[in-house]
């Protein structure tokens, strides 16, 4: 059984090139990335208590994405940047969440498959920005070992949403909302940002 996918447009070489070009400005925006990612994984265990059997799993992924959060906020202690003062809308989160569904059990399935998603194109940008970062062999290895828990974190939201779904509903509207995550990316603005 496949947990994983293939993501249906790649993220342009310029993206990489703006990152780091304004270093600076993307280790801000992904220290806010990964504040929202652990908030919102422990958002799940608090709207779905009842949802027991994912419940150590979203648990153990929001503290995880915690721990990315103090590790970025370290490397920008060490360069003198400092926390953005306000977090501001993520245009590429704001039109995802766009597509969930609003009945209760089909938002609750929308929104794992979309942090399947999330977290698949965060492994791919990890990935670019690793093997961007030439003269900078700390950082480096920091988003590359990044890059591979971010494509882990895909797997597992897929099996949650497996544990409560039937495995041809699942595969096929996690093709339909990878399709739209493509179209979304490529309608989004070029800017030192995860996303």
């Amino acid at each position: 059984m496949k947990y994983s996918l293939e993501l249906t447009s790649a993220t342009p070489p310029e993206w990489t090139r703006a990152v780091l070009s304004d270093l600076s400005a993307f280790l801000q925006d992904h220290a806010d990335c990964e504040r929202k990612a652990s908030a919102m994984a422990l958002s799940f265990v608090a709207k779905y208590p009842d949802r027991v059997e994912i419940i150590p799993e979203l648990i153990a992924t929001g503290i995880e994405e915690l721990e990315h959060f103090q590790q970025v906020y370290q490397h920008m202690a060490r360069r003198g940047i400092a926390l953005a003062r306000e977090i501001p809308s993520d245009p590429y989160i704001k039109a995802l969440l766009d597509l969930c569904r609003t009945d209760p059990v089909n938002r609750f399935f929308d929104r794992l498959l979309l942090a399947s998603i999330i977290e698949c194109r965060g492994a791919e940008r990890f990935r670019l920005v690793s093997q961007g970062l030439e003269e900078d062999p700390d950082l480096k290895e920091f988003y590359h070992r990044l890059w591979v828990s971010e494509a882990r974190h895909g797997h597992i939201f897929v099996k949650m949403a497996l544990e409560y779904f039937e495995e041809p509903k699942v595969y096929a509207r996690l093709a339909e909302l990878n399709t739209a995550e493509g179209r979304i990316v490529e309608g989004l603005p070029i800017r030192a940002a995860l996303h």
